[in-house]
């Protein structure tokens, strides 16, 4: 039986050419319009805020909005004659206050300062004498490409699995902690599925098939401890036609494989469960998150992301030793910002990993459950030694006479003389070879 009979769905490939073609445009795209529109809004906002003209300075002389992403301080006869549609211009400045943030060239002599096109400048008295020169495409970008991956993973989560890198990423998931599930604790497709089933779902699943494979979970999961102190819990004591299917498998039976096998599995039937839940609807993107995080990303790359955020952490360090050296001008900051951003997004994804890293199992518990699921492959290994071992001697035992007569009639062919010798001879051939038979049966 298929896997997904219950769930209707089929097995996933995973990503291909056009879910990664629908991820990276989402990407740039993104990070494109964050770069050149969102981020020179959100940062002037921000130094407007710290560094704009207050109080008493207010009172002296005017702060106006000139056209496009850039103020100025002007005196308070031109302030009222200046509007957010006004070009600057070196007559309306008086040079104390300047903050553009605009992606226009400037120069001295038509506005009172010069600038690059690729470049934001800030002036103002809390900064120091000289102005501020940040470079967006140096200092900002990582910033902008992080967002636009942050979008293109939302979406792409929403997104049906045919058009969405992080849904086909997560239905191949699924997949692939049902058959981690299946080799682990030995059940197979059927209950599996059962196990994973979302609550709703089990509701109004056959009554009679879920009585048979809570069963089967049951016997499967009876430890050593209650058969040693003979405390075992029949089936039928606590399950009957009113027994309720979804509190007695999430309680009962999931307790029963914490102890019997480990809480991971649970965590991976659980999570799976979950993931279900979001395969039916993509707005529940935390659910199917978690199992991609938990189950695939924290068990392949946690260590390639810790190696990043220690090597981010190394190209800061260098970064502030630099400018410590002076190597890099106060007024051109940049550089700085970009090991900060760099650094700030591997410490984030080192967080979030860490985050959906499950956590270890105490030793002596996982030492008894593997004692425990040993010796029931034990046992079931010894059960079939056995039948073997009967089945050996019941065909030794009951046909020896038969093999023997067969064997002598065989030699009695080839020998032509009718001497007792011979057929001695033949009758202790035959038994010789029961003797090895039977010897090498016992064996």
């Amino acid at each position: 039986m298929s896997p997904n009979t219950m769930t209707g769905n089929k097995e996933h490939s995973g990503a291909g050419f056009v879910q990664w073609v629908v991820f990276l445009a989402i990407t740039f795209v993104v990070g494109y319009f964050m770069h050149f529109h969102i981020l020179p809004r959100a940062t002037a906002a921000f130094v407007i805020s710290q560094f704009s003209p207050s109080g008493d300075d207010l009172g002296k002389i005017g702060f106006v909005e000139f056209d496009g992403l850039m103020w100025g301080s002007t005196s308070k006869e031109k302030e009222a004659s200046i509007g957010s549609n006004t070009p600057v211009a070196k007559d309306l400045i008086n040079g104390e206050y300047i903050i553009d943030f605009t992606w226009n060239d400037r120069n001295l002599e038509t506005h009172g300062y010069s600038k690059k096109s690729g470049e934001w400048y800030v002036k103002a008295p809390k900064l120091g004498e000289n102005p501020i020169f940040l470079e967006p495409h140096i200092g900002f970008w990582i910033l902008s490409l992080v967002i636009g991956l942050f979008v293109g993973v939302f979406l792409t989560i929403i997104f049906p699995s045919s058009l969405g890198l992080m849904a086909a990423l997560f239905e191949k998931e699924i997949d692939h902690v049902k058959v981690k599930i299946r080799l682990q604790t030995g059940f197979n497709d059927r209950v599996v599925e059962m196990l994973t089933l979302p609550d709703n779902r089990l509701k109004d699943a056959d009554r009679d098939e879920m009585e048979r494979l809570f069963r089967t979970i049951w016997d499967r999961t009876t430890t050593d401890t209650e058969l040693a102190t003979k405390k075992l819990i029949d089936f039928d004591d606590i399950y009957d036609d009113e027994t309720d299917l979804v509190l007695f498998r999430n309680e009962a039976l999931y307790n029963r494989i914490k102890e019997f096998f480990s809480d991971f599995v649970v965590t991976e039937i659980i999570d799976t469960k979950n993931g279900l839940e979001w395969r039916a609807n993509h707005l529940k993107m935390g659910k199917g998150f978690k199992l991609y995080m938990a189950h695939h990303f924290t068990e392949q790359f946690s260590n390639n992301v810790t190696g990043l955020a220690y090597g981010g952490a190394a190209v800061l360090i260098v970064g502030v030793g630099i400018r410590g050296l002076k190597f890099i001008p106060a007024d051109r900051p940049s550089v700085i910002l970009f090991v900060i951003f760099l650094e700030f997004t591997m410490l984030v994804l080192l967080a979030i990993t860490m985050f959906y890293t499950e956590n270890e199992e105490r030793m002596d518990k996982m030492l008894k459950k593997m004692e425990d699921a040993n010796r029931s492959q034990l046992e079931t290994l010894r059960g079939q030694q056995e039948d073997i071992h009967q089945l050996s001697t019941a065909l030794v035992g009951q046909t020896s006479e038969i093999i023997k007569t067969r064997v002598e009639n065989a030699i009695s062919e080839y020998m032509t003389s009718g001497d007792n010798v011979q057929r001695e001879i033949a009758g202790a051939i035959a038994d010789k070879i029961i003797f090895d038979i039977k010897g090498s049966s016992k064996k």
